[in-house]
């Protein structure tokens, strides 16, 4: 194991397990520094004990550098390995088996912590078959969403990236998407044209979470009736234990999203957790299909659905009405 592969994938561990953005940065930091070090400096460091008088290399990151450059696994990533994976319900197992992609994720494009290559090949060592990549759109500037000119770039990086994949011989797809901003009078955050563009359309709300009831369930409803919009993404915009879920008339939402197909997303992050189990089993009975996202911003968090996966099985969310078991044809054949 190479330092980078040691740091890269401690990274992957700490991100999983919601280390603090300190210790996280930190390494990302010391991969930096390896990254742009002379292998012989680095080799010569290690033997002299010197590695942490490189600027960005402290204690801990210093000794994965060290083990690994002696050809042994860092104890470090051991421990992380074995203290940081995220466990399924023996009930909630088939449908983590039954997943064979992603809708929704994030990249450096936007406010996430790896390039679409990595997230890809890390979706695809979980067993995933393809992954949608929904940025944020420009609206959300604390995000560093995508305008149209840049969204055009990252479509064509996209494809980029899978030529390069079939090249190496890898059935594996990188759809073309968005998580685009649902604005408060129900517009979406991105032209029509520009909409048209892409694979899938995942909406949300982000801004003015606390609008009054009425006036959020008109907001909601506006988008789920577009075209363009494929998924609903975290309806109720809560953060747990930080801030409420929004207000909204849900059987009409719900309703809604069965008469136009507008899948409702089951949000994995864990202070998402989002729709609530409440929400979520109405949503169930209004005959809702469903998606089980992700919402990642680093590759550890790909490790997040399991997540996701008991609260569907806890609320008793048929399989099959959760889009992304289908394979990625059967996804865009719904969605068209």
């Amino acid at each position: 194991m190479t330092p980078e592969a040691a740091l890269l994938r401690v990274i992957h561990c700490l991100d999983r397990s919601r280390a603090s953005g300190f210790k996280t940065k930190a390494f990302v930091r010391a991969l930096d520094v390896v990254r742009t070090t002379d292998p012989a400096e680095l080799e010569a460091r290690s033997l002299a004990k010197s590695l942490t008088d490189l600027d960005g290399i402290g204690d801990s990151t210093g000794r994965v550098i060290a083990e690994s450059l002696a050809g042994h696994v860092p104890q470090y990533l051991i421990d992380l390995e074995s203290t940081t994976q995220v466990t399924v319900s023996e009930r909630a197992q088939p449908y983590r088996d039954a997943l064979r992609g992603d809708c929704h994720l994030h990249s450096t494009w936007s406010d996430g912590g790896a390039p679409i290559e990595q997230m890809a090949l890390t979706a695809m060592s979980l067993g995933h078959e393809y992954m949608v990549q929904t940025d944020h759109s420009a609206r959300l500037t604390i995000a560093h969403g995508l305008d149209e000119h840049r969204l055009s770039e990252q479509l064509d990086q996209i494809a980029d990236v899978n030529a390069t994949l079939r090249e190496a011989g890898h059935d594996f797809r990188v759809l073309a998407g968005m998580e685009v901003d649902i604005l408060i009078d129900g517009s979406l955050d991105l032209s029509d044209e520009m909409l048209a563009r892409l694979d899938v359309v995942v909406a949300s709300v982000h801004s003015k979470l606390r609008m009054e009831k009425q006036q959020m369930t008109e907001r909601m409803l506006q988008a789920i009736a577009s075209p363009h919009v494929d998924i609903l993404g975290h309806c109720t915009g809560r953060m747990i234990g930080k801030r409420p879920p929004s207000d909204f008339d849900a059987d009409y939402v719900f309703a809604a999203c069965t008469q136009f197909g507008t899948a409702v997303e089951i949000n994995c992050r864990p202070e998402r957790l989002d729709p609530p189990r409440e929400l979520l089993r109405l949503a169930v009975d209004h005959g809702c299909m469903f998606t089980i996202d992700t919402d990642a911003h680093a590759t550890g968090q790909l490790e997040w659905q399991g997540l996701g996966c008991d609260r569907a099985a806890e609320c008793d969310v048929p399989i099959d009405r959760i889009l992304n078991t289908r394979s990625a044809d059967q996804l865009l054949e719904w969605v068209a």
